[in-house]
């Protein structure tokens, strides 16, 4: 069996648009039957570079989430569709008929991650279809193979041998929202950049007014306990956290420790914690 999908790591993403242009040069225009009819100049994102905006001044972390077609396991957007309108490859790839959704408007109304469009002027749903026509010849799709900082990978996630079986093995990849139970093989690793929330913080010394490089810092909090240490410049950060009541307490050798409660809601800085010589 083949079993064709993606991880895309959100820590690699440089946001270069490289696989926005790319998808667009290869498909914009050109029809790739039974696969795909040309996609507009304008107006539609087969894979996108979401940018993801963390945190609050002056602690600002921003990162960005490539998002395409999930090509889900158990897709929406197939249940939704008449006279096999979108079916499914052997080896796994979910794809519009660009003539048979003609009208099908409930196709793209079904995707839960709004990643399919709509094509006014040929009246049809339209998507990333990983490049089926590459895969066909034996090439990647036009997004992976561009991607110059290797955000991308792409694979057959049956064969153990492959970059993305490997990967998945890992334990680091995830699926976006698995909640909605859609079997994606498009999997994220480092997702938390893009879903979750951080903490910030810095520490300084008051007695020399410096900054305090190597202090211990532990949150605790929705039954997890994690430990960092300040960098050079007496910054903290914990990232991955969900909503939730937190505590931290920092300490210094010689100088009398600081604790502050507080209730997660989105990511947040708490400012800096002065400490007093002991």
């Amino acid at each position: 069996m083949t079993r064709y999908g993606m991880v895309i790591d959100l820590s690699k993403c440089i946001a270069c648009y490289g696989c926005f242009a790319a998808c667009k040069d290869e498909h914009w225009d050109n029809d790739y039957p039974p696969y795909t009819a040309g996609q507009p100049r304008f107006g539609q994102f087969w894979i996108n570079p979401v940018k993801k905006e963390r945190g609050e001044y002056p602690f600002v972390r921003v990162a960005y989430m490539p998002m395409l077609c999930q090509q889900c396991g158990d897709a929406p957007c197939m249940d939704a569709a008449k006279d096999g309108a979108v079916f499914r490859k052997k080896n796994g790839v979910v794809v519009f008929d660009p003539v048979k959704s003609v009208g099908q408007r409930q196709i793209m109304e079904a995707c839960p991650y709004g990643v399919v469009y709509w094509n006014e002027e040929k009246n049809i749903p339209q998507k990333c279809t990983l490049c089926a026509h590459r895969i066909d010849e034996g090439k990647t799709p036009r997004c992976v193979q561009f991607c110059p900082s290797g955000c991308l990978t792409f694979g057959d996630f049956d064969d153990p041998k492959s970059d993305v079986a490997k990967l998945l093995a890992s334990g680091k990849a995830e699926v976006f929202h698995p909640e909605w139970e859609n079997k994606p093989t498009i999997y994220y690793s480092n997702l938390k950049k893009g879903t979750s929330s951080l903490v910030g913080g810095a520490v300084a010394l008051h007695d020399v007014n410096e900054c305090a490089e190597g202090a211990v810092v532990v949150l605790t909090g929705e039954g997890k306990r994690r430990q960092t240490k300040t960098d050079a410049f007496g910054n903290f950060e914990f990232d991955g956290l969900q909503p939730g009541n937190y505590s931290v307490r920092v300490k210094a050798r010689g100088y009398k420790p600081q604790a502050a409660k507080f209730e997660l809601e989105t990511s947040k800085y708490l400012g800096t914690f002065d400490l007093a010589k002991s």
